[in-house]
């Protein structure tokens, strides 16, 4: 016998518990999802649901169904089906049609979205379209694309105007100070520096508040004191001499105002003009200077050639001279023919900034790249063909007794230039020890070089003595042998203008033409065999902080020994030279 099923009573007081249960594990789990911030899955009867899509769908670019599978295979067939028409119909959407590009951004917008998909040939086909529509169409990209940024206001004052009758915190207002408001022109970079005169070395601030302030030896110094040791570090390193400006105001007074300094640093050979040297003081290779090459120099009555001391000291005597000349000036006498001249440069400081002088400290660097073919071609050269960018240094090293180190290499800089020593020179002569790293200076030169100079007051006055002489004995062979005065008319008055133009100013007449006197300089350097390197550069000056920091070739000749004739090269491919400084030169040899 089967046994009797439960009650209804017992039955249904089991489902009300399990309702319950259910409802309240319900309110349970929902809380739990609110809490965590995660959102309910979307039943069929909400209002934010969507029925999901077949996979068989077909979809464009824009998320549109295109079209839709028919068939009782799926629910959404079905849902389809009842909800548009009868079993069996198909819901087709045509998709946009694309149109080419018309006007020339259209091009450039089409080459710019070709490009970033790597599509280079057709990138390059709109670019050149678009290009041939319009030659500007790249600003117009840039300006529809990445449009410049509209001005910023002038002050957040400006930007927010105050409105009439609003109210105003008399507390803020009284702790903002007001700014001064000057009267007239800024003042110049003269008068800012004076203003400086009658301040002192202030102590740093002591590191906590309410301690007293560390000491300043420094400060206690007398100016006198102050400025010997400030001689000391310009004639040690004028770049640190210059720092020092960086440190307070007294020491920027002191380095912009002490005019004997400067004076020190420029009639000095540490970094002067006492070094520059305006005739050769070496030979190519190194050795002394020939009997051919003692121009200029008097010798003693026993016709002794001078030594190197002798020609040294007398060369730093011409230099001192004429550096007296450009600073002071000089008074006309009644003596003398040649007339009075001011003072070319204002100050020391001024004639160490603008004069053309060379720098020991470092090495001057031209860089040259060019481009060549990566392979041979029978063909013109494509936009895809490989090529090769070639890069070649040259550099030069000057010295203070006239020598100079010339390499032409492809090494970097950084691999030449702590080699670039007259003791490397000379262990790697001949090849050498070739398994150094210093061995790229067995490919070095050895050089001399000079700077052009400005002509002595005596010399000037024995040219004109001589042209006057000349002068006097051309006209008395015309006045003793001449039947008839010459004709005078517009022809010989423009000759005598024409000649008159030609002569170049004196270098005293002013600082331009002074610079211009001295912005020469030659370099003559060792070959390959039988061959003489002769390089003409000018000094120019790149930037705007340091002068007379590069060199401009103004000439390149190659001379040959055996047969004394001269070659030129050209200079359409050679590059300036910039100097770039070395610390472990110190302030050079």
């Amino acid at each position: 016998m089967s046994q009797p099923g439960p009650s209804g009573t017992g039955a249904s007081s089991n489902d009300s518990e399990l309702e319950s249960f259910r409802q309240q594990w319900r309110k349970e789990s929902s809380g739990k999802l609110l809490s965590s911030g995660k959102k309910l899955l979307a039943t069929e009867f909400d209002d934010d649901y969507a029925q999901p899509r077949a996979f068989d769908e077909i979809v464009d670019e824009y998320g549109r169904v295109l079209k839709r599978p028919t068939g009782a295979g799926s629910l959404a067939s079905a849902n389809s089906a009842s909800a548009s028409g009868p079993a069996g119909d198909e819901v087709e959407l045509e998709p946009e049609v694309k149109t080419e590009p018309q006007s020339a951004l259209e091009h450039y917008e089409k080459a710019v979205e070709k490009e970033e998909l790597g599509s280079l040939g057709d990138s390059l086909k709109y670019y050149r379209k678009a290009f041939r529509m319009d030659s500007a169409v790249d600003k117009k990209y840039r300006n529809k694309h990445f449009p410049a940024p509209p001005p910023a206001a002038a002050s957040s004052s400006a930007a927010e105007p105050q409105v009439e009758g609003a109210p105003t915190d008399p507390a803020a207002e009284a702790a903002v100070p007001a700014k001064p408001i000057r009267e007239g022109p800024p003042p110049t970079l003269k008068e800012l520096i004076m203003s400086f005169a009658g301040l002192k070395i202030e102590a740093a601030p002591p590191p906590v508040e309410g301690m007293p302030e560390p000491p300043c030896p420094f400060g206690k110094l007398p100016d006198e004191i102050l400025v010997h040791i400030l001689r000391d570090v310009a004639m040690d390193d004028v770049g640190d001499f210059v720092r020092l400006a960086h440190v307070c105001r007294k020491l920027a007074f002191l380095v912009a105002t002490e005019d004997g300094i400067w004076g020190h640093v420029c009639a000095g050979p540490e970094f002067g003009f006492a070094s520059m040297h305006r005739s050769w003081q070496r030979s190519i290779s190194w050795g002394p200077v020939g009997d051919e090459e003692d121009q200029g120099y008097t010798l003693s009555a026993l016709d002794e050639k001078p030594t190197d001391e002798e020609r040294l000291r007398q060369q730093q005597a011409d230099s001192l001279k004429t550096t007296m000349l450009l600073r002071k000036g000089r008074k006309a006498t009644p003596d003398s023919a040649v007339p009075s001249f001011a003072p070319v440069f204002p100050s020391w400081q001024r004639m160490f900034r603008l004069r053309p002088r060379i720098r020991f400290n470092g090495c001057y660097i031209s860089t040259v790249n060019y481009i060549r073919a990566g392979q041979p071609s029978a063909t013109l050269v494509t936009w895809n063909s490989p090529v090769h960018i070639v890069t070649y240094f040259r550099y030069l090293r000057f010295f203070r007794d006239g020598t100079v180190i010339s390499l032409l290499t492809t090494a970097e800089p950084t691999d030449v230039i702590h080699f670039m020593t007259k003791s490397h020179m000379a262990l790697h002569q001949g090849g050498a020890m070739p398994h150094l790293p210093s061995a790229i200076m067995q490919n070095g030169h050895r050089g001399r070089w000079r700077m052009s100079g400005i002509p002595s007051l005596e010399d000037e006055e024995k040219a004109e003595d001589e042209e006057g002489a000349d002068e006097a004995a051309t006209e008395g062979s015309h006045d003793a042998g001449a039947s008839k005065p010459a004709p005078a008319g517009k022809g010989k008055e423009a000759a005598t203008d024409a000649a008159v133009a030609s002569v170049p100013p004196s270098p005293f007449s002013s600082h331009a033409a002074a610079i211009e006197a001295e912005s020469d300089l030659v370099i003559e350097t060792e070959g390959v065999g039988k061959y003489y390197y002769r390089m003409e550069l000018g000094f120019r000056t790149a930037g705007k902080g340091t002068r007379n920091n590069k060199l401009n070739w103004r000439g390149f000749y190659s001379y040959d020994r055996m047969t004394d004739d001269w070659g030129e090269f050209g200079l359409k491919n050679y590059r300036p030279f910039f100097f770039s400084r070395v610390r472990s030169y110190g302030t050079g040899e």
